[in-house]
């Protein structure tokens, strides 16, 4: 016989039916039936209180992200609901699997503009997967048993269910379903059409030029080992989006970055010049493309990604291939025949050539310069033996280009909606997930600041996440382009910055201030022996711009070059 239980009850009954370890959350009044129960009935599920509700959002999503697995948030309603949607946002555009559940106020006051009510249901419905409001306590273990199927299924994404308070305080029958049948989502796991893939395989074997563009899906379907056996079959070059780096490992000789408006150059030229382009698990979205008229001109495009909304959304392309990114690639490898395509991967090899000098100069200097600093990292944790994190910004483009990732997920950063203040949450959600790993957080000044309340969480949880803050007194790509674009008028872009390290050692947590390249080794090294969490200042010179850069709306083949000395233009 099915035992009664209130609401709240199988709110934490249902998470551990659903494996969940840890719920990143803020209580308030329309969450406090939720809360009572899990300290009545002492549930085995870690609840990390947070902040800042945005900050609940990207620590579940830093958790997805990293691990492949479900991550819960938990608000209250009104306030704390709204301030979850940055990171619902966030997670919807990099198809994080997220499940968000929020409290809402009594079904007799919904629509009355009662205390702290807010209509999340509506607002968050274009930056969900999906979204449910409960009203009654009878439907909720069914709705929590879809959610998390949802945003774990097909493409992945988050899903918030609402629950007014009422139905957490009710009781009734409880038995967690078994199956869920939704008509309307019948997501299934298969490769894509024999034949369409028998014609994908047909292009790529008659090409002289090809090239492989491997995005985030990828990695979600966990497809890197099939990406690496066709590639080194047919030896195809292969490039990725922001979000698909180390799908194959960057050390590996046929990885040639990724390419976009801050990609690497040679990648662009590749990318431009290629005849066949295999695309897989990628939205091929304009910071990728550049306007989209002119990217990969001379190239006939395959491209195969499990949502089909997406083949064919921003590109004409030939044979679009719907499906499972490592079964369909596992139905392609037999049918690509061996091949070396010699003097393209020359020309790819002498345009890389170009870029590696000018990364070198970019580096060779006495000023404390980002690149650098980033390259130091790579060196001093094993040649990049960590998880990243990064916030958005110049930072990030300058992590992306200069820390070689070879670990799969090796990278936890906001690509689609690109949210300044992701990083520290986000790290903390990575943390959690892997917990034997060590985390890096790279973060710019103005991004930080925007969460650092989130110390706090790290030191409670004592989290021994390393953090590096580049540090130039500005909002450095807001910067960056009114520098190129707005004839230097920085306006609103220099910032008042507080002293990190002083913001460290309130919370408890060591940290230094590097102000030139000598000091960059050994606070990298103090970080990594410390055992619990580490900030480092690094005041790194406030001009730097990152290059190669695409103007909005230009060819990726117009790239503005990192501009070499003199006597390196007469070589």
């Amino acid at each position: 016989m099915a035992e009664r239980k209130s609401g709240a009850q199988i709110v934490w009954e249902s998470l551990l039916r659903e494996g969940v370890d840890v719920v990143f959350g803020l209580p308030g009044g329309a969450t406090l039936p939720i809360y009572d129960a899990l300290a009545k009935y002492n549930y085995p599920i870690r609840h990390v209180l947070v902040t800042h509700e945005q900050g609940a959002s990207h620590m579940a999503d830093g958790y997805g992200r990293a691990t492949g697995r479900v991550g819960v948030c938990l608000a209250t309603s009104g306030p704390g609901a709204t301030n979850l949607t940055t990171g619902l946002a966030t997670a919807y555009m990099d198809s994080s699997p997220v499940v968000a559940i929020t409290g809402q106020v009594p079904t007799s006051l919904l629509g009355r503009d009662g205390f702290q009510e807010a209509d999340v249901h509506g607002v968050s419905m274009p930056i969900t997967k999906h979204n449910y409001l409960v009203t009654d306590v009878r439907e909720l273990a069914q709705v929590l048993k879809e959610a998390f199927y949802i945003a774990r299924t097909g493409r992945p994404g988050p899903v918030l269910v609402d629950i007014c308070k009422d139905a957490q305080q009710a009781e009734t029958e409880f038995e967690y379903p078994e199956t869920v049948c939704l008509p309307g989502y019948q997501p299934t796991l298969t490769a894509a059409d024999p034949e369409s893939i028998a014609r994908a395989a047909h292009l790529l074997n008659m090409a002289e030029r090809p090239l492989i563009v491997a995005g985030h899906g990828v990695i979600i379907a966990r497809a890197e080992a099939e990406l690496l056996r066709l590639a080194e079959k047919a030896n195809i070059p292969v490039s990725t989006s922001l979000l698909g780096i180390a799908a194959i490992p960057q050390t590996h000789p046929l990885s040639i970055g990724w390419g976009g408006m801050h990609g690497e150059a040679y990648t662009n030229y590749a990318l431009q010049e290629t005849d066949v382009l295999l695309v897989v698990g990628a939205r091929l979205d304009d910071r990728l493309t550049g306007a989209f008229s002119t990217f990969a001109p001379k190239a006939r495009i395959i491209h195969l990604d499990l949502d089909p909304a997406e083949l064919g959304k921003n590109l004409t392309i030939e044979i679009p291939l719907v499906g499972d990114a490592r079964l369909t690639l596992q139905e392609l490898i037999p049918l690509v025949e061996p091949n070396q395509h010699t003097a393209w991967l020359d020309q790819i090899a002498e345009w890389k050539s170009d870029t590696d000098r000018r990364d070198l100069l970019a580096q060779e200097t006495d000023e404390l310069v980002p690149p650098f600093i980033v390259r130091q990292l790579w060196h001093l944790t094993g040649e990049g033996n960590c998880l990243m994190v990064t916030d958005v910004g110049q930072h990030q483009m300058w992590e992306a280009q200069y820390f070689p990732h070879v670990k799969p997920r090796g990278l936890i950063t906001s690509g689609g909606l690109g949210t300044m203040g992701f990083g520290l949450p986000a790290a903390i959600g990575v943390q959690f997930g892997c917990p034997d790993e060590t985390v890096w957080l790279i973060a710019g000044d103005g991004g930080f600041q925007m969460t650092m309340c989130e110390l706090s969480t790290v030191v409670k949880e004592e989290l021994p996440i390393k953090i590096a803050i580049f540090n130039n007194g500005y909002l450095g790509m807001v910067r960056q382009w009114q520098d190129v674009f707005y004839n230097k008028r920085y306006a609103g872009t220099p910032l008042f910055n507080p002293d990190f390290v002083k913001i460290a050692d309130a919370y408890g947590i060591p940290a230094v201030c590097v102000t030139d390249k000598a000091g960059v080794a050994s606070a990298i090294r103090q970080a990594q022996s410390h055992k619990g969490p580490f900030l480092i200042d690094f005041r790194v010179e406030p001009f730097t711009n990152v290059y190669p850069m695409v103007a909005p709306g230009k060819s990726n083949a117009d790239m503005i070059r990192r501009p070499l000395p003199v006597e390196s233009e007469d070589e």
